[in-house]
């Protein structure tokens, strides 16, 4: 019996026959790896970073609706943020609608470790990007929306 061949990303079920699900999958992976690989010069992981762009986007969030907005359990979110405020990246305060919730907001050094890490991610965006025109662009950011419209958890 020979052993199997295992096809390479782009062949086969790998390729453009394969399932879409599987092959965002895919994509995901490859990109994250990206990303993962260009933040490790920084200490920065990918939820790390999620964190940080969300509550720039979306300044003081607490952590459920950062949970939700970033796609991340309440736990795992929790645990992030505890490493971010150690960082000094983040800092926590109280709601001014109700004292009892915590918001979390970017500090300057969190500033700087999300610039850093942007430019990184618009550089693989740019790379991911090459030789589209812009009115693909606009047909995949769409599509992507899309997907993840009627049946997104959360």
């Amino acid at each position: 019996m020979t052993p199997l061949s295992i096809p390479a990303p782009g062949e086969a079920k790998r390729g453009e026959q394969g399932h879409i699900a599987y092959l965002l999958r895919q994509a995901s992976a490859a990109v994250r790896q990206r990303l993962e690989q260009g933040f490790a010069d920084r200490a920065m992981t990918l939820p790390q970073f999620t964190i940080l762009t969300m509550l720039k986007a979306y300044p003081g969030l607490s952590g459920a609706e950062l949970a939700r907005i970033s796609l991340l359990t309440p736990q795992t979110v929790n645990v992030i943020t505890a490493n971010l405020l150690k960082r000094g990246a983040i800092a926590r305060g109280r709601s001014a609608e109700d004292k009892r919730i915590f918001v979390l907001s970017l500090t300057p050094a969190g500033a700087e470790d999300l610039a850093f890490c942007r430019a990184i991610a618009d550089r693989i965006e740019q790379e991911l990007l090459h030789g589209l025109s812009g009115a693909d662009e606009a047909v995949i950011r769409r599509w992507l929306v899309s997907a993840a419209g009627p049946g997104e958890a959360g």
